[in-house]
């Protein structure tokens, strides 16, 4: 039985878990014989109402740009943002839960493809029908999924990933928590390359314990 569990809490329109996807993938990768890796949804704007004015939408690709030279990862700007968007995560973060009810082996790949669809195609990641057709081309069966996702059962435990984010203390994204025998314990908060996440992770090639940067209540 593997006792060892790393916990991703992201949010798919979080641009730094955008510029981590690669990041979290080739650890997947890496350490699948070895630790469980899951998903959790963070919080980054659930419920938003307000379209974004010009003043944050200026601010919001700023950073956008930072992730950008940062990580190497693609970004579309030209129109990105357009006027009247409401910047509203909990339907995206619901899409990656309803994943996670119908096939929980296609999860991941509905984050990435929320990501990638938001980032570079632009497309408007707040929207059922598109977080629908997003889910199909995942191979996620379009009537299981759209029930889902529009049922208290999604609802509900979208919501109860956001209390589990706050309940470890995480306030930014992405953010790793490891688990083992002895409890949890606080990896990353924000981003992180790949190497230095590889040791956090084992220092000494999956020899050794976690390297813990905070241990967390539960």
């Amino acid at each position: 039985m593997n006792e060892r569990t790393l916990w991703y809490v992201a949010d798919p329109m979080c641009s730094w878990c955008w510029g981590f996807s690669p990041v979290i993938e080739a650890i997947r990768q890496a350490y699948r014989e070895h630790l469980t890796i899951k998903l959790v949804m963070g919080r980054l704007r659930p419920g938003t109402t307000e379209p974004l004015t010009p003043e944050k939408r200026a601010e919001i690709l700023h950073h956008w740009q930072n992730v950008q030279r940062m990580t190497g990862q693609p970004f579309n700007f030209d129109g990105a943002l357009p006027p009247g968007f409401i910047y509203d995560t909990e339907p995206a973060c619901r899409a990656v839960v309803s994943a996670s009810i119908v096939d929980p082996s296609r999860t991941f790949s509905l984050l990435a493809a929320i990501q990638s669809a938001f980032y570079v195609g632009q497309a408007d990641v707040t929207q059922t029908n598109v977080l629908t057709q997003l889910a199909k081309g995942c191979g996620i069966p379009t009537d299981p999924f759209s029930q889902i996702f529009a049922s208290d059962t999604a609802k509900q435990t979208t919501q109860q990933h956001f209390q589990q984010t706050i309940q470890w203390g995480v306030r930014g994204f992405p953010s790793i928590v490891a688990q083992d025998a002895k409890g949890y314990y606080l990896l990353v908060s924000g981003y992180c390359p790949l190497d230095t996440l590889r040791q956090r992770i084992d220092p000494d090639n999956l020899g050794a314990e976690y390297a813990p940067q905070r241990e967390i209540d539960i």
